[in-house]
């Protein structure tokens, strides 16, 4: 069972912001609403593998960096004024292979969507300070589609899902480039928006990337074994 923002609000006063913000994630694109920026630059993600590990929250699968990794991953450029520095990345799916992505493209459902969180390191000390605060987090929502051939660092994820079935499962994972998950291409949508979950700080930049990465139907299948 799937919840919209506006249901959180309810439960959590704290999280009044889920049915009363004015810039609420995620959204649905409208291409003829949309305005062409000539000043917007290409982003970059650091190419380093980083360890860390995998885990069914309830909600979403999620990829954390183990805190003893030799390298930090960063996010720079594109309509960022700073940098910074990769957080988690998390993996939305639905129950049917058309509905699993949280954006959507003129009402057309993905299915699946992956989301790299990132936070402001050099304003910020860590993530949680900096979802509070202007301009603190970043999140690149990678859209996922079915294919022949699946993306290889996605691979890496996907392969070791079916033993997350439960909530608080988790699996180790080694050697994962993030940048590696991004498709090839330079355009991008971006809006400023918050939070797809509680408390739905509206502190986020978020990218939407115009090119889908691919997931085979045997993978998608896999991801609708969970639960919580």
């Amino acid at each position: 069972m799937f919840a919209g923002p506006g249901f959180w609000g309810l439960i959590n006063p704290d999280w009044s912001l889920c049915n009363k913000g004015r810039r609420q994630s995620p959204v649905n694109l409208e291409a003829d609403k949309l305005l062409y920026d000539p000043n917007l630059r290409p982003f970059y993600v650091d190419k380093s593998r980083i360890n860390g590990e995998i885990v069914n929250t309830g909600h979403s699968v999620n990829f954390i960096p183990e805190s003893g990794n030799r390298f930090f991953i960063n996010i720079t450029g594109g309509p960022l004024s700073y940098k910074y520095q990769f957080q988690e990345l998390q993996f939305h799916f639905g129950m049917q292979d058309k509905f699993g992505s949280e954006h959507t493209i003129n009402g057309y459902s993905f299915p699946a969507e992956l989301q790299l969180y990132g936070y402001n390191s050099q304003l910020y000390q860590n993530f949680s300070e900096a979802a509070t605060r202007s301009q603190g987090l970043v999140a690149i929502s990678l859209l996922v589609q079915l294919g022949d051939l699946s993306n290889a660092e996605l691979r890496i994820l996907t392969d070791q899902m079916e033993k997350l079935k439960y909530r608080g499962n988790k699996l180790q994972v080694r050697r994962l480039s993030i940048a590696e998950l991004i498709p090839d291409t330079e355009n991008y949508i971006t809006y400023d928006g918050s939070t797809s979950m509680p408390a739905c700080h509206e502190t986020v930049t978020w990218l939407i990337l115009n090119k889908p990465i691919y997931i085979t139907k045997q993978q998608a299948s896999t991801t609708s074994l969970l639960t919580d």
